[in-house]
């Protein structure tokens, strides 16, 4: 019955989001509430929920902290040359924007955190989709993907809970896999090409300011009218003789025989892309009164060391990011007004994701409190025919897939885990095969609804959570099974 009713609830809730019936906070609320009451422990739902808000209260803490320190560090500046030299990188081409993302995501990855990578990630990143019109849904799909496959580092978590729970060592687990874990990073940026041309197709090239000025010398300029330039937010035209004005009060133009209908791409939701140019909207606005040039090193060496004191676990990370956010608000903004408007100015990001992880921690609580998750990871697992014990590692990879992305971490690694390990021991599966092949699915857990850090990503690039999981789940699970695959090939799983 619990196993039904877990089942039941995780589909209503995916459903109901999907098709925007309901918010995420709301569902993750009510839903659980529902099907806690249908269990018959709806006198228990108080402390299943106080035990949930207790287990997820330090990640609501570091995340509202952490997007207030990287608020102020967007108002002050400290990216602004990152996005330069990511626009001068990519030239304004589609293609080279969504390969960037992919690439900027995996290298932030390398701090562990996802919250962290999505912030700097969307931070760079979103300015340049919205001036080149872009699908934002693009932005968090290749970015969630790249960083669920960097997620396994040993000091991420998944890795250190897998070495745990089966008392094996953390680097006998990952090092084998480093080869199969790059054959996903390499799916992923190869992912993100086919994207780029997906969008270069819908919208075309843009054309910036000064591309006529690197034109070799011999090479004639296009006639004006092979160079119609459209304006950046899709379905708005410029005639060929105001290309040039076009141009210069707005950062670039699309060219090419692209479309700028949003419907020629179903990721394209117009809804959730409002205009670049719309009100309140700053993106690399360089005369904004919040820039501080004067200290941008200290911002700079106080975000590495910020960074640095993570990786090396010299305090809790929700107590680094509140020190962190309360010296750069005191240094770049003295003033008590100006720190009060740069609080209320992300007041809103704020509270969107701290509310979504209180309210994901009702869920989460009466999934464990129940006894649900339990119950469904003991089905699944009984399910395995017995003539698959041999190949227990790929059956491990297997469900990796849909158990992370369903259940937390700690619920998989701790709970789960250790069963398919004792299966596999009876029939001469090594648990490090096990415990490799235990990783393979965290490409698709970075998008599940229970992982905080993804409200983080939805939330700043402002796109439906919905949107966003019919667009990613297909490929991050695709990327999963690449990753399996390698591993399988190579002997490591």
């Amino acid at each position: 019955m619990l196993t039904f009713l877990g089942f039941a609830m995780i589909a209503t809730f995916l459903v109901l989001i999907m098709m925007k019936k309901m918010s995420p906070i709301a569902a993750l609320v009510l839903i659980p509430a529902l099907f806690c009451v249908f269990a018959g422990k709806g006198a228990h739902l108080g402390d299943y929920v106080i035990d949930g808000v207790g287990k997820l209260a330090p990640t609501a803490a570091m995340l509202m902290f952490a997007i207030v320190y990287f608020g102020v560090m967007i108002d002050v500046g400290l990216f602004e040359p990152i996005v330069r030299g990511i626009l001068r990188f990519c030239k304004a081409d589609p293609v080279r924007v969504v390969v960037g993302t992919a690439v900027l995501a995996a290298i932030v990855s390398l701090d562990g955190d996802g919250s962290t990578t999505f912030m700097i990630t969307v931070s760079a990143m979103y300015p340049l989709y919205k001036r080149l019109g872009l699908s934002l849904v693009v932005m968090t799909g290749v970015a969630a993907t790249a960083n669920g496959v960097m997620n396994t580092l040993p000091w991420g978590g998944p890795t250190a809970r897998a070495a745990t729970a089966l008392k094996v060592d953390a680097s006998d687990i990952f090092v084998p896999m480093i080869p199969a874990l790059a054959v996903g990073l390499l799916f992923v940026f190869g992912l993100a090409y086919v994207l780029g041309l997906k969008e270069r197709r819908r919208i075309g090239t843009l054309v910036m300011p000064g591309d006529d000025a690197e034109r070799p010398a011999g090479e004639a300029a296009e006639p004006a009218e092979e160079r119609l330039l459209v304006a950046t937010t899709p379905g708005s035209a410029t005639a060929p003789g105001s290309a040039a004005g076009s141009v210069g009060s707005r950062p670039g133009g699309v060219s090419g025989s692209g479309t700028s209908d949003p419907a020629a791409d179903p990721a394209a939701d117009p809804a959730s892309d409002p205009s670049p140019y719309e009100e309140g909207f700053q993106g690399l606005d360089p005369r904004r009164a919040t820039l501080r040039p004067r200290l941008y090193w200290f911002n700079a060496g106080l975000t590495v060391a910020l960074l640095a004191a993570m990786i090396m676990e010299l305090l809790p990370i929700p107590v680094l990011f509140l020190l962190g956010a309360a010296l750069a608000l005191t240094v770049n903004f003295p003033h008590m007004p100006d720190q009060k408007a740069r609080i209320a100015a992300h007041a809103d990001n704020v509270l969107n994701v701290a509310g979504m992880v209180f309210a994901a921690a009702v869920f989460t609580g009466v999934l464990s409190g129940t006894g649900m998750v339990k119950h469904m990871a003991d089905w699944l697992v009984g399910v395995v025919p017995e003539g698959m014990g041999p190949h227990m590692a790929l059956v491990t990879g297997l469900l990796s897939l849909p158990l992370t992305y369903f259940m937390s971490n700690d619920g998989f690694y701790f709970g789960v885990l250790p069963v398919l390990a004792e299966a596999g021991a009876a029939h001469g599966v090594s648990p490090l095969e096990i415990a490799r092949a235990a990783l393979v699915g965290q490409a698709l857990h970075m998008s599940s609804p229970l992982v905080p850090a993804v409200y983080v990503l939805v939330g700043m690039a402002k796109v439906e959570f919905g949107d966003h999981t019919r667009f990613t789940v297909k490929w991050a699970a695709l990327t999963s099974l690449v990753v399996l695959g390698a591993g399988m090939l190579f002997g490591i799983i």
